[in-house]
């Protein structure tokens, strides 16, 4: 083996170790968390938890139109969506579960509502909620703490 391999090779394992892979999979999920977090927050009444505004009702009624449900109701179910699930990942609980729904929910934006925007932005929100949806939470998660074999 020489050395070029050999230096390849540690580099590998050293970025294999499962801490790192935890603070990975940890940095995902707070990231698609963000995302969705950050939308569900614009779709409330400003001073509320979750009062769905009259804005986001509005604005499925008119700019996402294209959603095959009726205004209100994609109005509320997006704004709860995008409180739960961005919790949910953040805490490593249901994981998989939440990477799922959010990949459909950006599945249902690519499709009905931008879908000039998937090389600009979705593509990315795919990616990461692929990578948990196939990996988890990792080891810093309530996931992992709740399946722990004793």
């Amino acid at each position: 083996m020489n050395a070029i391999t050999a230096s390849y090779n540690r580099a590998v394992a050293m970025l294999s170790m499962p801490f790192l892979e935890a603070l990975t999979l940890l940095f995902i999920r707070i990231s698609l968390a963000g995302i969705f977090w950050r939308s569900g927050r614009t779709k409330v009444d400003e001073d509320s938890w979750l009062s769905v505004s009259d804005t986001a009702i509005f604005l499925f009624e008119e700019e996402y139109k294209g959603v095959p449900l009726p205004p209100e109701f994609a109005a509320y179910m997006a704004t709860y969506a995008e409180h739960l699930f961005p919790i949910l990942l953040v805490v490593g609980l249901f994981t998989r579960l939440s990477a799922l729904a959010l990949l459909g929910m950006t599945m249902v934006i690519q499709i009905f509502v931008y879908p000039e925007a998937w090389w600009s932005v979705h593509i990315i929100w795919v990616a990461l909620a692929l990578v948990l949806i196939l990996r988890g939470g990792g080891s810093l998660s309530l996931d992992q703490l709740l399946t722990r074999k004793k």
